[in-house]
């Protein structure tokens, strides 16, 4: 019995220190972090008009015409 106390208790601390799991983790959370603050930053620069659709106007009138602003 004392036998398989002792494999419970190694298999236990095995999985305690495991850390591969803690890794997938912390980039995932990096990356939601990241995804929000784009978001965020384009949908402020898209509101009213913002400069992201001036941007892209600008941009599309210079691809289709000669002349740019």
């Amino acid at each position: 019995m004392s036998h398989i106390a002792h494999q419970f208790g190694n298999s236990l601390l095995s999985f305690v220190r495991d850390e591969e799991g803690a890794q997938v983790v912390e980039y995932a959370l990096i990356i939601a972090v990241v995804s929000i603050a784009l978001v965020i930053a384009l949908k402020a620069l898209t509101e009213d008009g913002g400069g992201f659709s001036d941007f892209i106007d600008r941009v599309s009138a210079c691809l289709t015409t000669s002349t740019c602003e």
